[in-house]
């Protein structure tokens, strides 16, 4: 069994004082992440790309601020030239807020095991003789019913938990992300069950102000046409930055306005991108499926969860308990088995594609001796918490698959 000494020790004094010698929790991090202002932003490991993103953004705003919106002014009567600069000014700020609502915040990330989880009844006293340690085979994976519809969830060997249904483990931020839907270098951020309604935001919010900025570059040029009597071509030779503008707006509609119809279609038949290219609904019954209008509620209309990490908080302190039994991790041992997700043969250790898992790893110490999946270490059953998270993402007919794995 895991011994867990009891917080501060003998001594009170001493106790506060090792307390406060603890490492935050983000300090300790064991995934990839960056960390800002002492743990209050996390980013992923590439979000110099950030930088990027803002300056595609903020540099044809102010372009277009300097050399088009401000000479507009002056063919609006009564000073309302003046309210097309406010809005793309506003609309701006507006889109690098939702950027970093995006990018800045938890996705989602389920906090690491300890320790792997226990077998079913094992009681930390079975004995072999000799000295010899029994060992245990923690099954790859677990079958749980949405909506009368059997889902797999498997094992991660890096978190040492039991992944709920529509959890990812992302191999660039190294976490477990719940409703994980892909991790965008855009906003060097993973887009999961807590930032995904302000990623679509920020990506429709973005294609708006291209348009915005478009089509006021063509009332510039039809103004200046109307006002000294020129053609179009000399009307746009005239102004350079309105030409660089609409190229510029024209070619990142395509990607930021494909990008948001994708999304709009992902919502309405409640998938996300992970689900969407690797299982492929158009051809088998999606369990998450709940209407058009219930789906959209879902991702607009729900209260965001709260985080499941204290980042600031200090790491408790943790003794290494000795083990009455071996736990061998469904990696272990060799030989090809049927991928149940994939529909292939691979060996233990495969990674799932662009998202597969890193070897495995001793876990936070925030959250010892509790498995993902039980209410405590000595169990496999389910937590209601996470039944929680299949009722919410299926419907309210969810069982537990008799408490075994499906290999081959």
């Amino acid at each position: 069994m895991y011994v867990v000494p009891p917080p501060g020790g003998g001594n009170g004094g001493r106790g506060a004082a090792d307390a406060a010698e603890m490492p935050r929790v983000y300090e300790a991090w064991k995934g990839s992440n960056i960390f800002f202002l002492g743990g209050r932003f996390i980013f992923g490991p590439d979000v110099r790309s950030l930088l990027l993103t803002v300056f595609l953004i903020v540099a044809p705003a102010s372009i277009f601020c300097v050399f088009v919106a401000r000479n507009l002014m002056d063919h609006f009567p009564h000073h309302k030239g003046i309210s097309i600069m406010a809005v793309a000014v506003a609309f701006t700020l507006y889109d690098l807020v939702l950027l970093l609502l995006t990018s800045g915040r938890d996705p989602g990330i389920i906090p690491r095991n300890s320790h792997p989880p226990e077998p079913e009844g094992y009681d930390g006293s079975s004995e072999v003789g000799d000295g010899q340690t029994p060992q245990f085979r923690l099954p790859r994976m677990k079958n749980v019913v949405v909506n009368g519809i059997t889902v797999k969830i498997k094992y991660c060997e890096t978190c040492m938990l039991y992944r709920p249904p529509r959890c990812s483990h992302c191999s660039i931020c190294n976490n477990c992300v719940e409703r994980f839907d892909h991790h965008c270098p855009w906003v060097g951020q993973c887009i999961g069950l807590r930032n995904y309604r302000f990623f679509f935001m920020f990506v429709s919010s973005t294609m708006i102000l291209c348009l915005y900025v478009f089509g006021f570059c063509w009332v510039y040029i039809k103004k200046i046409m109307d006002a000294e009597e020129l053609s179009i071509w000399k009307a746009m030779r005239k102004t350079p930055a309105s030409i660089a503008l609409i190229t510029y707006t024209f070619i990142s509609v395509w990607f930021v306005g494909g990008l948001t119809v994708f999304h709009l279609y992902l919502i309405s038949s409640n998938q996300t991108t992970y689900e969407n290219f690797r299982y492929r609904y158009d051809r088998h019954e999606n369990p998450y499926y709940r209407g058009v209008v219930d789906n959209f509620k879902e991702i607009f209309c729900t209260g965001i969860p709260v985080s499941r990490n204290r980042f600031r908080e200090r790491v408790p302190r943790e003794q290494r308990g000795l083990r009455g039994g071996g736990f061998v991790s469904p990696s272990m041992g060799g030989g090809a088995v049927t991928d149940l997700e994939m529909g292939r043969k691979a060996g233990w250790g495969d990674n799932e594609g662009g998202f597969g898992d890193a070897s495995p790893e001793l876990g936070q110490a925030q959250h010892p001796r509790r498995s993902s999946w039980g209410r405590k270490s000595g169990s496999w059953e389910m937590s209601p918490e996470v039944l929680a998270l299949a009722a919410g993402a299926g419907g309210d007919s969810n069982r537990t698959d008799g408490g075994g794995a499906n290999t081959s």
